[in-house]
């Protein structure tokens, strides 16, 4: 006797589906067998509910920020160890060491990079003083290049998203100060 749900399906399909319908039923078809090609099968697909219970048991959240960023520390060091255990001790700290702000990392304190930050925002979109500016350059010279390559990672990719106007004002404030509050 065959599946129930697999006479429904097949019987939806041959019988009551529109185009749209055949073209949503298709690109199903070819995802699951993406799936099944990379997985190998039903039983090894990733489950998101127990991935993310699993992400979440190893993360200290009530350890505040440092307990939380020495988590994720952790859990980047495993990943690097699992996907390139060629590397040693140095490479790996090395490597998360960049995209895992704080620790051993930032050069520039907090509230100075909160300033340049503010700076580097202003004259990127046309807002800044021009006596600011061009103190900044008497000063430092090309000073955006300069900032930009003294911003931590995370701390250029909201940048660039707020400039490119991928949020507005406050959620861009509150990205920079979490990504402040992870770097100390």
């Amino acid at each position: 006797m065959p599946n129930p749900e697999l006479a429904r399906t097949l019987d939806f399909i041959l019988n009551r589906c529109d185009e749209k319908s055949i073209d949503v039923v298709a690109g199903a078809v070819v995802r699951r067998r993406r799936e099944l090609t990379m997985f190998g099968g039903s039983a090894n697909l990733p489950d998101p509910r127990r991935l993310a219970a699993d992400i979440s048991s190893q993360i200290n959240i009530g350890a505040g920020i440092e307990g939380l960023r020495e988590s994720i520390r952790e859990m980047a060091v495993g990943i690097v160890k699992q996907e390139a255990p060629e590397l040693d001790d140095r490479q790996i700290g090395e490597l998360v060491g960049t995209w895992v702000p704080g620790g051993e990392g930032s050069k520039v304190p907090p509230g100075m990079l909160e300033s340049m930050i503010d700076q580097f925002v202003s004259f990127s979109r046309g807002t800044m003083n021009r006596t600011e500016e061009k103190g900044l350059r008497d000063e430092l010279g090309a000073w955006p290049g300069r900032y930009w390559k003294a911003f931590p990672q995370v701390i250029r990719l909201v940048i660039r998203d707020y400039l490119k106007g991928g949020m507005g004002e406050r959620e861009f404030r509150s990205r920079i100060s979490a990504a402040l509050a992870m770097g100390r």
